[in-house]
């Protein structure tokens, strides 16, 4: 399955892209699957969530995002300011206009919450209905949110992985070991494999495109790192991105500083996206909104902390790191919902570790042990956030993946890329890892710390 750069790396709002940007793309899908049938006996919009979306919903904002969805929003150009008017008018009409001009009845009370129950296919689940002034169903579809801000049918989760005959590319890996034998074969390095890929995949102007998206990045990092305050929500989280900045800026050139000072920037770096994200900024999945800061944070660690670091390496960071969340998607899951927060800050860490190894001159096998070493030391976490709010552990937990993904560069580097465990086996083990973990532990806030801190 070709998965492109932009699939894996898309701009989106926070606090989730499972729970937030999923539901609003789900929404607007439904919009216009309406607005195209245009049934005339149709009056009041629905929308009904499922599973984790029904435990975590309130938390990550998923009502908000659904009504949105279905006001006609999207992630890329959400305007936070514009939505809250937009709600506060469909508070007082409690209908919506339709594309084509048709009113529907639609209020807050419109969204159900399903607790305790799941649809079949996938924890994420969500059913939008169409209703007559009877009541009556008449158009209704099944959609599943399943992680980074993809949004399928249940159709199309029937299908599973499909690549569209005009997506065909030079180098259709789809595992690790196919990347590394490719690459073999044609003395490319991973960057330049996918490259090539999003080329033919109709990728124009890529380096262009892909320093758009780590501007965005970027602006994040520097958005948390000068904002303080306490983040939305009722946890009473205060951030600390801007504390830590603020604290490391004061020893920048002083002979006593500690080495270890690079470790509190990556965190830094890191809390800042995710304190963004937890207070509903822009951020990009990363793989996912919950995994935000992880990559952002390696990358501008590399350019600010390594020597001779340039941004020209930024797009090749980004598409290695593209190339290792797309195995990771397409073979086990990059879904806190579905795997636990090992699919998604595990992941996160990988793609970084292989970015960061690339930027340092790492050969193929040595990048793809990197990536190996960084999800291998995340099996098993689960993902259990307070209150379902994607701020306790999410927003420090970005700190150690980053810290980890760096770790597992550097020791890879060292290395000549022979290691015991591939990482096909480790992306396996956690696909079996994540069926096997209790559902508490997988984004419902049932287990966990999500129920150690009963005063919270």
């Amino acid at each position: 399955m070709f998965l492109s750069v932009f699939d894996i790396f898309k701009i989106s709002i926070g606090p989730s892209s499972s729970h937030t940007m999923g539901p609003m793309l789900a929404a607007r899908r439904f919009i216009d699957l309406i607005s195209s049938i245009d049934p005339p006996d149709a009056v009041a919009l629905g929308c009904h969530l499922y599973g984790s979306l029904a435990y975590t919903g309130e938390g990550h904002g998923t009502i908000r995002a659904v009504l949105c969805g279905l006001m006609g929003m999207r992630p890329e150009s959400y305007d936070p300011e514009a939505a809250e008017e937009a709600l506060t008018q469909l508070d007082q009409s409690a209908a919506v206009s339709l594309p084509n001009g048709r009113l529907m009845a639609l209020s807050r009370s419109s969204i159900v919450v399903e607790k305790g129950s799941r649809l079949p296919v996938h924890p994420n689940g969500m059913m939008f209905v169409l209703s007559d002034e009877r009541g009556e169903v008449v158009v209704s579809e099944t959609y599943y949110s399943i992680g980074g801000g993809f949004v399928v049918t249940e159709a199309e989760m029937a299908l599973g992985p499909t690549m569209p005959a005009s997506a065909e590319v030079p180098f259709p890996f789809g595992s690790a070991a196919e990347m590394l034998a490719m690459g073999d074969a044609s003395g490319l390095s991973i960057a330049a494999m996918k490259r090539a890929n999003e080329i033919a995949g109709g990728g124009a102007d890529l380096d262009t495109r892909i320093m758009a998206i780590w501007a965005v990045m970027d602006r994040s990092i520097e958005r948390g790192l000068c904002t303080d305050g306490i983040l939305p929500g009722g946890l009473n989280v205060r951030r600390r991105a801007k504390g830590l900045n603020d604290k490391l800026q004061a020893q920048v050139g002083a002979n006593d500083a500690p080495l270890h000072s690079a470790i509190d920037w990556l965190s830094a770096y890191a809390m800042a996206v995710n304190e963004e994200n937890a207070a509903g900024g822009q951020v990009v999945t990363a793989p996912t909104n919950g995994a935000a800061g992880v990559i952002p944070a390696v990358v501008r660690y590399y350019l600010d902390l390594v020597p001779g670091a340039s941004p020209a390496a930024v797009p090749d960071m980004l598409l290695t790191a593209a190339a290792i969340g797309g195995l990771i998607k397409t073979n086990a899951s990059i879904s806190g919902a579905e795997v636990g927060c090992q699919g998604e800050v595990g992941s996160a860490s990988a793609m970084a570790a292989a970015a960061l190894c690339a930027a340092l001159g790492g050969t193929n096998a040595q990048i793809e042990n990197a990536a190996e070493i960084a999800l291998e030391h995340h099996l098993g976490m689960t993902c259990d956030p307070i209150r379902g709010l994607v701020q306790v552990p999410c927003i420090e937990r970005n700190g150690m993946g980053a810290v980890k993904a760096v770790a597992a560069a550097s020791l890879a580097g060292l290395g000549d890329g022979q290691h015991i465990v591939p990482l096909d086996a480790v992306i396996e083990t956690m696909r079996q890892t994540g069926r096997d973990m209790d559902e508490r532990y997988k984004e419902t806030s049932l287990g966990g710390l999500s129920v150690s801190l009963p005063e919270c």
